[in-house]
Order: C-alpha cells, then sequence, then structure tokens
C-alpha cells in the first residue's frame, strides 16, 4: 500500500453474531476498490481459518487495511459470539473509533451490550450501522428506540454523565452492498459508510506524546520466514528496522532484541516497512519471547503500558490423555507433554483462556469463557492429530468473605417462535431458571428474557433447538457471581453402557432400542464402559451390545427380521460436551468421538446417578 494518505483512522467494527459484520467488512473492501478488477475474492473473505469457513462464525479477530479518499483505514472484524469476547476486548485496545452494527429485527443482543460497555469504559467513539434493513420482518423504528435506551442505561451504569448521546446511525444492508442516512430512501451502494469512516466524528489515534518508543502487544502470530511476530499498536514514538529495543514482560525480566523486520496491513495482505509511528498499528520479527500484554519500549526509557486484563473465565473442563482401549489407533500425539505443549500455546495466543495441572500428570483444567470457545480449542487439537479426552464443563465457583459460596449468573435472551414458549419456560425453570421479561416480537415470535446459573446452560443448547425446531435464537450475557442455588443433574436420563468388547452388531442394537435412543451405528467398535446411547430412565443401565443372532437348526422362509435401525444424532464435539454428565469423559481422535464412563469396569461403578 503506497502512502498515498494523510490521515490515519483505527476502527473496529462490532457486533452480536451473525449480524453481518464480516459481510460488511466484505463489501467495504471491494467498493473502496480495494482489490484488483480481476483479482477473485471469497465470500466472508475475513473468516479465513478452516473451522470459521465451516460454522459461518468468526473466531479470532483480524486486521486489514484500505485506503479511502485521503484516509488509511485500519479495520478490525472481530467475533460476535460472548465466548470470545476477549478477543473484542484486545481489539478495543487498538481502536479509537468502534462500528457497532445491530440487526434491523434482532435489534440490541447480549454481545452489543458487553461490547457497547467495554467501548464506553474507553471513552471510544461509536457510530452505530442499523444492518438487514431489507428484512421482510426489520423493525428499524424499535430497534432505534431500543439502541437509544441501552446508550442511555450503559451511560447511567458507567457513571459517565458528560457521555455523548448523540449517536450518529446509518442504516445499510451488507448483503445488497447498499448504505443510506434515511432508511425511507434506499442507497445506491455503501459509500455513506466509507465517508462516515473518515469524516471527523471518528478521531485520528490518540498518541502519547515523545519520542521514546511504547508498543503494546495485543496479538501475535507466526511466519515460517520470520519466526514468531508480536501484533500491536505504537503508542508513542517511531519502531525501526534493524533497532534495538527492550520488550518488558509480566515477570519485569526486560530483554533487549533487535527488530528483524517491521510490517503493516495493506488490504488483506502485509507489507513490509522500513519505519513506523505512533497510531500505526504494526508486526514486529526479532524475538521469541513475546506474549500478549508485553510491552516494547526504547532501550533508554523503560517505560511499560499496564498489561492487558480482560473478564475471567467463567467454565473450566478437564483436559485428558486418552487412557481407553482403543487409543493410539486414530491419532498421532497420545502424550502428556505435547498435550500441554498445545495448551501453553494456546493460552499465549487467546488471554481469555487459561489452564492448570492436578494431581494427575495426565489430566489438565483449561478455562475459559464457554462451552463454544473450548470446543473450538478442542476441534483444533484434533485435527493437529491429538488422541484425547475431556470431562463435562464445570462453572468456576468462588467464595465470599462471609464464606458463602458463589457462582457465575449469566442473563439469556431467546427469540422463539410463539408455539415454543410453554417448552423452554418448563425447561429453563428445571434448570432454576428466573424468567425477567417475555415480549412479543411481531405477530409468530416472542422474546424471553431469564436471569440463570451459567451451569443450568451447559448442556442446553441442543434441547432449545430441538423444543425450537431449529428456528430459535439464543444469546446470553455474563452477569457476575451471585450465591450459589443448590444441586442440578446434568442431564435428566442415564446412559446405555457397553458390558463388554466386540463389534456391535445389528442384531443386539435393534434389540435395544426399547431401553433409549442409540448413538452408535453396527460394526463400530466397543468396549466395557463404553456409552452407546440415552436411557429412556434415570438411571445408568448396562447392555450387551455385541450379540449375535444364533444359527437355528431349523430354518424356514421368511423366519429371519429384516433389522431397520433409525438414524442417530451427528456425533459432533458440541453436542458431546453438551450431553455428558460429571461421570464420562468425550473420547476425541482425529476421525472419531465417542463418549465413555470415566470408570470403566462394570464392578466398580453404580448405575445410580447422583446430581
Amino acid at each position: 500500500m503506497s502512502k498515498n494518505y494523510s490521515k490515519l483512522k483505527n476502527i473496529a467494527v462490532v457486533a452480536h453474531v451473525d449480524h453481518g459484520k464480516t459481510t460488511l467488512v466484505d463489501c467495504l473492501l471491494k467498493q473502496s476498490n480495494t482489490f484488483d478488477e480481476r483479482e477473485q475474492v471469497a465470500e466472508r473473505v475475513m473468516d479465513s481459518g478452516e473451522i470459521e469457513k465451516e460454522r459461518g462464525i468468526t473466531i479470532t479477530a483480524k486486521n486489514c487495511a484500505f485506503i479511502w479518499k485521503d484516509t488509511k483505514i485500519n479495520l478490525l472484524d472481530t467475533p460476535g459470539h460472548a465466548d470470545f469476547g476477549g478477543e473484542v476486548e484486545r481489539s478495543l485496545m487498538m481502536v479509537d473509533g468502534v462500528l457497532l452494527l445491530v440487526d434491523a429485527s434482532e435489534g440490541p443482543l447480549p454481545q452489543t451490550r458487553f461490547v457497547l460497555q467495554k467501548a464506553m469504559e474507553r471513552h471510544i467513539k461509536i457510530g452505530v450501522v442499523i444492518n438487514k434493513i431489507d428484512r421482510p420482518d426489520q423493525r428499524i423504528e424499535e430497534v432505534k428506540h431500543d439502541i437509544e435506551s441501552l446508550f442511555l442505561e450503559m451511560a447511567d451504569q458507567l457513571n459517565i454523565p458528560d457521555f455523548d448521546l448523540d449517536i450518529p446511525i446509518i442504516y445499510a444492508s451488507a448483503r445488497a452492498g447498499i448504505a443510506t442516512h434515511d432508511y425511507k430512501v434506499p442507497g445506491t451502494d455503501i459509500q455513506p459508510i466509507l465517508d462516515f469512516m473518515v469524516s471527523d466524528f471518528y478521531p485520528e489515534p490518540k498518541i502519547t506524546p515523545g519520542e521514546d518508543l511504547q508498543l503494546l502487544v495485543t496479538n501475535l502470530s507466526y511466519s515460517p520466514y520470520l519466526g514468531p511476530l508480536l501484533i500491536g499498536r505504537i503508542q508513542r514514538g517511531t519502531i525501526k528496522k534493524a533497532g534495538n529495543y527492550t520488550l518488558c514482560d509480566e515477570a519485569r525480566k526486560d530483554k533487549t532484541f533487535k527488530v528483524t523486520a517491521i510490517q503493516e496491513f495493506s488490504a488483506l495482505k502485509i507489507t513490509e516497512v522500513e519505519e513506523a509511528k505512533a497510531g500505526e498499528i504494526v508486526i514486529v520479527a526479532g524475538t521469541e519471547n513475546g506474549k500478549i500484554g508485553d510491552t516494547i519500549v526504547s532501550t533508554t526509557n523503560i517505560d511499560p503500558l499496564p498489561r492487558i486484563s480482560v473478564e475471567p473465565p467463567t467454565v473450566g473442563v478437564q483436559v485428558s490423555v486418552s487412557t481407553t482401549p482403543l487409543s493410539g489407533q486414530e491419532g498421532e500425539y497420545l502424550t502428556s507433554r505435547k498435550l500441554e505443549e498445545f495448551l501453553e500455546d494456546s493460552i499465549k495466543t487467546n488471554v481469555a483462556l487459561q489452564y492448570e495441572g492436578t494431581d494427575d500428570p495426565k489430566v489438565f483444567i483449561l478455562k475459559g469463557r464457554g462451552e463454544l470457545q473450548l470446543a473450538i480449542v478442542f476441534e483444533q487439537l484434533r485435527r493437529k492429530g491429538f488422541e484425547f479426552m475431556v470431562g463435562r464443563p464445570q462453572v468456576l465457583f468462588q467464595t465470599n468473605e462471609a464464606g458463602e459460596k458463589l457462582e457465575p449468573f449469566e442473563k439469556v435472551v431467546l427469540d422463539i417462535p410463539n408455539d415454543s414458549t410453554g417448552a423452554i419456560t418448563e425447561k429453563l425453570s428445571q434448570r432454576k431458571g428466573i424468567m425477567e421479561n417475555m415480549m412479543p416480537l411481531g405477530e409468530d415470535r416472542t422474546r424471553v428474557v431469564f436471569i440463570i446459573p451459567s451451569r443450568g446452560l451447559i448442556g442446553y443448547r441442543g434441547i432449545f433447538l430441538t423444543d425450537t425446531r431449529g428456528a430459535g435464537l439464543m444469546s446470553s450475557e455474563f452477569l457476575g457471581y451471585r450465591p450459589y442455588t443448590g444441586d442440578m443433574l446434568g442431564r435428566q436420563n442415564g446412559a446405555m453402557v457397553s458390558d463388554r468388547a466386540g463389534k456391535m452388531t445389528p442384531y443386539a442394537l435393534f434389540n435395544l432400542l426399547a431401553n433409549g435412543k442409540q448413538f452408535v451405528k453396527p460394526g463400530e467398535a466397543t468396549y466395557e464402559g463404553m456409552v452407546i446411547g440415552e436411557h429412556t430412565r434415570p438411571n445408568d443401565i448396562v447392555v450387551n451390545c455385541v450379540r449375535e443372532k444364533h444359527l437355528s437348526s431349523v430354518r424356514t422362509a421368511g423366519k429371519d427380521e429384516n433389522v431397520i435401525l433409525p438414524p442417530i444424532v451427528n456425533r459432533t464435539l458440541e453436542w458431546a460436551l453438551d450431553w455428558i454428565d460429571n461421570d464420562e469423559w468425550v473420547e476425541i481422535t482425529p476421525v472419531s468421538i465417542r463418549i465413555r464412563k470415566k470408570e470403566l469396569a462394570g464392578n466398580k461403578r453404580s448405575v445410580i446417578r447422583k446430581g
């Protein structure tokens, strides 16, 4: 990218999941003539990860840059799911403006509130885009009112009396590539948003006066040519290639290193530069020891910036080396050393993750913001060739000064079809949820708001999709810690557990259909203690699923039954984490996902379940 610009803006695009952030970024890049006319550009080009493309969600925050008029815009596309809130918090450390997207039908949802709170705490300028105005169920006026109410509520909650509540709102359809200042007057292109981003509303980067370098590391990457890379915004001074600088880490064991390369973002690529000045977001190579939160400073003025702090983890899960009878048949890495190395690398690039060892050297505890964030880590792990096991996600309890046990609570917002309201209300009440609000959304849908312990939502998403026939939307917001509400069973029904090793037969599975819903197919290997299905009753049942039909000496036509087994559930990682209880493991390999009891031997395990 040539230096034919006079101004610089750093802006993050933030929104609740599936409100159209990545589609809008696509549109901004294309209509700003960032790409060559002959260049083939994929849809949702910023979702570059394999898992992101498969699931259609943004998992990690990503940078790009383009020039509009005389201004270079460093644009950050951030995740929309609450589990990846740590990515959003890091991104806000690098920007001076936020473009907040809100769906024209769904309106502000929990992640909208979370992002707004973090942006207002940092006094970042916030502009609003009401997206998807071409939806047939759009409620633009109601959504606009909800946005204004949310801004007032957050300003009051954060005690910011001087916050400028004159928030500019632009109306857009990112998919159609149009934007307008008046939704009653159709737009023709996305230019109103581009012009808004380079206007005086968004300030140029706030920088600290002085010539000595200060650069806060907010992200990490790796290049096979340059080695480890540190990404962050220059707060003060200038950084030059081949210059010597000091890296200040958490323990303040400051180390001097030589910068071997400096890169800036240019469209979706990066370009190497000789130097970069305050306000610019850069990629720095030259040291292998950097971590998120470190500061790069000049060697003559060791003045580190405050370290990044994000909301603490609320969920923990046990991760273990695979100890099942089938281990070693489908994966490459089986040792605790390799497993710990992967967990160490994961927490280096994601400040919202933590891990710790246990008394058992084979077992670690990984902590994060939610089930989805942990499931993504495990999916990455299995794709690298690991065989391992994970337990049921558990909320992280706390104790107050009076010795009272506390647990995390969440506000869960559900947009559901009207005919699902009864089932949803009943299920959440069983999980110790308390309804806070219920309101109609048009003629066919209802919005229900519950306050519920976080552990009540573990394992609920699959049930929710079934009860709403896939037409419901659920999102949650962390409220903090409140008094413990008592024991609850992870799931209502017990498990069907295999009592021996072998290959499962159609005959045996067919004769077990009356006992419950099965998760396995004929011909798959099993072992003692492996879970093959969900029992119809609260307690577990031990079954023989490898039994074969004995040949009869009398043969008559039509004597054999035609064995037809019903289809099984799609055995995804999220489904397994949702389903298992405290006495079970999910066995994960690059090929298979199985469920087993923690205690395999039937004579050492009870079939009676406890809460």
